[in-house]
Formats: structure tokens, sequence, C-alpha cells
């Protein structure tokens, strides 16, 4: 479903991403971790084309995203993406904030997008809430109404930007709760997180990131049981110990 060769980035002189390969079959679930500044957020923006490589192949089933000319607006709605400050439209409703992408990328009328929202919404608690303002929601709710947002667009793969790392702790396991059902159902993941829990329960895969590059790419068992490199190591005995 999404697979990324040998790519490089750079801002300027400084190097973010040096030959990172890693890939995502469909129905997967790959985490992707490692400490700040590993260039894990601008890896997975790469995916949709949020951020141009200087070097090396992405695709995302039939598309490749590192060529010239290839429709990126169009890719996107077929890609949802979940950032870490929700994003969602502050003078727009929950209703408005789900149904807009819906009626004007995908040409549904306003019936569909209608039906499309309730039911997303709904899927995640929030149907009392679905004609307040963003403003109005917890930092929770607004992660939940931003996941059911890239949901409403039917897309074939979900990329998450550290989704919970700007939430309250009371709130992370209420947005989790939700990508651990999305993952149940069989929706092709890549997730950016520092949730060891999360990735030990859910993912199939993880990416372990250091300075730019792919230092680890290993199932789950083999990464938490038996990590190979000392900088996986180092990284596990202080994230898990606290």
């Amino acid at each position: 479903m999404i697979s990324i060769e040998n790519i490089s980035k750079r801002y300027g002189d400084f190097q973010v991403l040096t030959d990172c390969t890693t890939h995502v079959a469909k129905g997967e679930v790959v985490v992707v971790c490692g400490p700040s500044g590993s260039g894990k957020s601008t890896l997975i923006k790469c995916v949709n084309g949020l951020e141009p490589v200087q070097q090396g192949r992405i695709r995302v089933e039939d598309v490749e995203v590192t060529a010239k000319g290839t429709n990126l607006t169009k890719l996107r709605a077929r890609i949802g993406m979940v950032f870490q400050h929700f994003e969602l439209y502050p003078h727009m409703s929950v209703r408005e904030n789900l149904c807009l992408g819906q009626q004007k990328v995908l040409g549904r009328s306003r019936d569909e997008a209608n039906a499309k929202a309730e039911a997303l919404i709904g899927r995640v608690g929030l149907l009392p809430h679905i004609e307040k303002f963003p403003g109005q929601l917890s930092g929770g709710q607004q992660q939940r109404v931003a996941i059911s947002r890239a949901l409403a667009m039917d897309p074939i793969a979900m990329l998450f930007d550290e989704p919970t790392s700007a939430l309250d702790p009371e709130m992370i396991n209420e947005v989790l709760d939700v990508m651990v059902e999305l993952a149940q159902d069989g929706m092709t993941m890549m997730v950016v997180t520092h949730e060891m829990g999360f990735a030990r329960k859910v993912a199939d895969r993880v990416v372990f990131m250091d300075a730019g590059k792919v230092v680890e790419d290993r199932t789950t068992e083999e990464f938490f049981g038996n990590p190979e490199s000392e900088r996986a190591q180092d990284f596990l005995s202080k994230i898990l110990n606290h």
C-alpha cells in the first residue's frame, strides 16, 4: 500500500532524512518511533507529499508521490492525515467540518455528507456535540472529530502524526481507543507516536528512527523483545521504565 524507497530530505544544509526505506502492506499498522528530532514527523509528511524529498521514491498504491506532475490534492483525498494539533476549522461546527471535504472534493450531496458525518461522529461517541464548534470541545474530543473528518473521505490509508502528544494524559486513551478500533477494522495505518503501550498492542511492525535514519524496522514482538541496536535498547530502557 505504501512504499518508501531510499528517501533523503534536506532543509538547506540540514539533513533531516537520510536514505530511509520502509513499507506498509494493506491492512498493516506500522508505528514510527524514536527520540525527538529523529525525522519521524517529516517521514510521515513525505508520504502524502506535504514535504517534498530530494532523493528516493514514494508510492501509495498505484500513485508515485515523488513523480513530477502527480496530483497531490487528489492523492491527499485518499490518504487520511491526523495532526498533533487537530487542524479543525474553528469557525465551523463539527458537522460542517466533516461535510466540507465530502461535498467539495468527493462531490457528495448535502444529505449524503450529513449521513456520513452523523454515522462517524456517532461512532466516536460525540453525536450530541455535532452542532458545537471545536473551541467548545476538549482536546480529546477535537482529536476524535479530526479522525472522523479524515475517515469521512473514505481513505485507503491513515497517517497519524503524534495524535496524542498535545493532549492531557486523561484524554489520551479516548483517542487511542478510536485508533485501536480502526486498526481492528483493518485500516492501513502509519502512526508516529511515543505511546509504546499502543505500539505493543496494535502495531504489526515498528520502525525506529534516530538522527534521520531508519535504525530498525522489525516486527513488534522482535522490537520490544530483542532490539538489535544499542540506540533502540537505550531508547526503550528510558521510555519503558518510567
